[in-house]
């Protein structure tokens, strides 16, 4: 005679056997924030935002902003999608109020999958 926890699934009560599987969390994909170089916005006020807003040391924020103003744009940080297109936007928001045409945009990275 079969016993039931000689079946596959069952436990030897007699019971559906149940193994808890953790769930497989992935991070989420994760998108740059780059700085436009532009003819009208000050070294120092691209500093600033640098300084405000990705929490750069002044080393750090002058780097990024030689890159934006040499490269043509340069990276502010990586963030996942809602965070960088609020801060894109933040930047962007507080450059207008100063009367500075300075653009963030949102790009993907290179290494989601």
């Amino acid at each position: 005679m079969i016993q039931m926890s000689d079946q596959p699934g069952f436990d030897d009560e007699g019971g559906l056997a149940t193994d808890t599987a953790k769930p497989k969390l992935k991070r989420p994909p994760l998108y740059k924030v780059l700085l436009m170089n532009d003819d009208y916005t000050p070294m120092d006020f691209v500093v600033h935002v640098l300084e405000v807003f990705f929490a750069m040391g002044p080393e750090q924020a002058t780097q990024v902003m030689l890159a934006v103003h040499t490269k043509g744009m340069g990276v502010c940080g990586i963030f996942p999608k809602d965070i960088a297109e609020t801060k894109a936007a933040q930047v962007v928001q507080y450059a207008k109020e100063h009367q500075h045409p300075l653009m963030a945009e949102v790009e993907p990275t290179e290494d989601d999958d």
